[in-house]
This record gives C-alpha cells, structure tokens and sequence, in this order.
C-alpha cells in the first residue's frame, strides 16, 4: 500500500498568505497586528523557534516583539510583563514561550494572559470557552490538526479517531474540536493498557505523547490516517516525531512527517490567530466609540 505524504508545507503556506492578507487589510485601516512573544529560558531550541516566528511575523507584515527576560527571571516579573501586555492596546496575541525556570508556576502565569489575546489557548478559561462551544483560540497546535485533516479532505464526522496524549496544549483541546466535527474520540494515556486495543479499531490516529517510535505500524488498521504531532530530539540533533515511519509507511493511508507536518502548520496559525485578536479588537473599538457617542 502506498502511503500518502500529508505534507503541511503547502497547507502553512496557504494560512501565511491569508495572515498577510488579512494584515494588510487591517494596516489600511490604520492598525498594524503585533504579536509578543515572553521568553524566560537559555535553550538554544526555543530561541531557533522564537525568531523562526519573529522572521514569520515579518513576512506577513505584522509586528513581533520578543521579551527576552532570561533564564533568571522570577515569578514575579514574569506576570507583571504578562498583565502589563494584556492592558497594552497596540498589542493584539501574546505567547509564554516554554520552558520557564523552575520555579515558577507555569499555571498561574498563563491564567494572567487576557483570553482575547491567547492566540495559543494557553488560558485556562480558552481551554473552557472551548469545551462549551464558546468562542476562544485553541491552541495552535490542535488547531493545526484539525487544518490538515481539512486541507487533505479527511472526513472527521462518524469517524473513529484516537488521540494518543491528554496534555492540555493538545491531546484535550483537539479531541473538543473533533467533537465538535462529530468524530467519536477516544483518548489514550499512559493508563490505557496496550496502544493497539484502542489505535488499530481507529480511522485516525494522532499520536501528541513526546515519546520517540511510540506507535508502530502494529498498532494502526491499514488506510488509517496518522497525525504525528511528537517532536524529539534525537542526540545527534536530528528531529523526530513518536510515530515509527519506517513501520508504519505501507500500512497507514497517510502520515503527516516530522519535520515538515504538523509544526509548520501551527506556526501559521499564530499569525493567523493574531489576524483574528486585532480585527476583533478594532470591531470592539469601533463598538466602544459608538456608544460614547450616543
């Protein structure tokens, strides 16, 4: 069986130029889109990231500021930065790049992002809105599954779709939004007992675990579509996903790659998403004038 590559290159592509467009038109209406990115660590794989969406930012013609307050930065400081960018109105998304220091407490923080402005569904009020059908960002990363499912004309409704990972930055927002789509989803996790009783009666699989050639082709029935949405470092530099490729190619009907699948998907969004926060804050603007008046 040949297995499709579900490349996310040309879907992120499609979504930087709708960023682009969509800053463009708001740049003639007098208001430029300016993400803020919150950087507290020294490791050399985040700041790659950083300025990989610093130079995105660019391309699309919107603004990027990086906070970079480092690696010493206490608690403290970091939420007064975070509430001083939720109040600052030229700015529209706001990022907490992990990691963070030890000692802070991650989940405090993010509650302190103004939800208008979570363009990673980070809040835990988005993660709420989101359950309820209510508007709010999903985080960038289960969103972009969502994206190339479409982009690859998956069908989602009355399908059987295991999520292998409950993290709240993918595994419990995506299997919401797939819900919403009317698949039945099944979560996987480390309780669950053996991977195959759950993945190999499933129409898709996406695999968001972090841990490296976790599902084998064993464990997927042949056609299945698999999301890999792992990203491991192996030592020699090297970038892979928690799908065994090798096994699974033959069998899969389709696998999204790593490098080059999910992340380069999700990067777009956040412009995207930032897109959407300023043209919703110029609308409320507007709406804001318009009373005063009358």
């Amino acid at each position: 069986m040949n297995t499709e590559v579900l490349s996310g290159k040309p879907l992120a592509a499609l979504i930087q130029q709708r960023a682009h467009d969509g800053t463009a038109r708001l740049d003639e209406e007098g208001l430029r889109p300016v993400l803020a990115v919150v950087v507290a660590t020294d490791d050399e794989a985040t700041h790659w990231y950083v300025r990989s969406i610093e130079r995105a930012a660019g391309r699309a013609g919107m603004g990027c500021r990086v906070l970079d307050l480092g690696p010493d930065a206490t608690e403290e400081v970091l939420a007064g930065v975070l509430a001083d960018l939720s109040a600052e109105p030229t700015v529209h998304g706001i990022i907490l790049q992990t990691p963070l220091p030890a000692a802070v407490r991650a989940d405090r923080l993010v509650g302190l992002i103004a939800p208008e402005k979570d363009i990673d569904g980070a809040n835990p009020l988005s993660l709420g809105r989101l359950a309820v059908g209510q508007p709010a960002f999903a985080p960038a990363t289960a969103r972009a599954v969502v994206e190339l499912l479409d982009h690859f004309q998956v069908p989602v409704a009355g399908r059987n779709v295991a999520v292998v990972g409950r993290s709240a930055v993918v595994g419990k927002p995506l299997s919401l939004l797939l819900l919403e789509r009317d698949a039945t989803v099944t979560i996987c996790h480390s309780k669950s007992g053996p991977l195959e009783r759950h993945t190999r009666s499933a129409d898709i699989v996406v695999v968001a675990a972090g841990r490296t050639g976790l599902l084998k082709g064993s464990h997927v029935s042949p056609e299945a579509v698999v999301i890999d949405v792992g990203t491991n470092v192996l030592p020699d530099g090297s970038l892979v996903g928690d799908v065994d490729e090798a096994s699974v190619t033959g069998v899969a009907g389709g696998l999204s790659p790593v490098p080059g699948g999910v992340g380069s998907v999700t990067t777009a969004l956040l412009l995207l998403h930032t897109v959407e926060a300023a043209r919703q804050s110029s609308r409320i603007e507007l709406l804001t004038a318009y009373i005063s008046r009358t």
